[in-house]
């Protein structure tokens, strides 16, 4: 089993441009009220390490999340799309600050996209897709609340969802970091990603 990333909250930042290099970032993508917060502490096994808020839309700025003793070495969890109860000029700021990140971090090597379980893809989620292949991002498929999923359900649910993405069912991670599924694969991967030892 995988053990728990050390991470520590770094900084915030609300332009890329702020942040300084680094030596390499993961970044976390999805709509609101996807669980990416949740997942963060999840990986951690740290409850209080990122913010969870059962209103859509509580991650506003680039947050950034150091493994101890790996400087440079960053999880970079960015606003969600969609469901945010903001004006349309802070909605269009956030996306502009995202664009940002995502085209022009040299550090950048992938991009967890997180997708809901139980209601994804939505059509900006299938669209978030679109366009990061666009721009040559490399990107991973991690279904989040597996655990909502009926059982009975589960095998139609994974091949509904990969079909949507235009993957393979056996690209997409399905975890739940409310009872742990996938969370030791998913710790594996981002260890490896940020070139760590497993």
């Amino acid at each position: 089993m995988s053990k728990p990333l050390a991470l520590r909250f770094l900084r915030s930042a609300s332009d890329a441009g702020q942040l300084p290099e680094s030596r390499c970032e993961v970044a976390l993508v999805g709509r609101s009220n996807v669980g990416k917060s949740s997942l963060l502490n999840a990986v951690a096994n740290r409850k209080g390490l990122a913010r969870t808020s059962k209103a859509p839309g509580a991650t506003r700025l680039l947050n950034i999340f150091e493994l101890e003793g790996e400087p440079g070495r960053w999880l970079v969890d960015l606003p969600g799309y969609g469901f945010a109860k903001a004006p349309k000029s802070d909605r269009h700021r956030w996306q502009q600050m995202m664009d940002g990140y995502l085209i022009d971090r040299p550090a950048l090597v992938q991009v967890l996209l997180l997708i809901d379980g139980l209601v994804g893809p939505t059509p900006l989620d299938i669209q978030t897709v679109e366009w990061l292949t666009h721009h040559d991002v490399a990107l991973r498929p991690v279904a989040t609340k597996a655990d909502k999923v009926k059982s009975s359900r589960r095998g139609a649910r994974r091949n509904e969802l990969a079909q949507g993405l235009g993957v393979d069912p056996g690209d997409v991670l399905w975890t739940s970091a409310a009872k742990g599924q996938g969370i030791p694969e998913l710790r594996s991967e981002l260890a490896a990603a940020l070139r760590l030892n497993p």
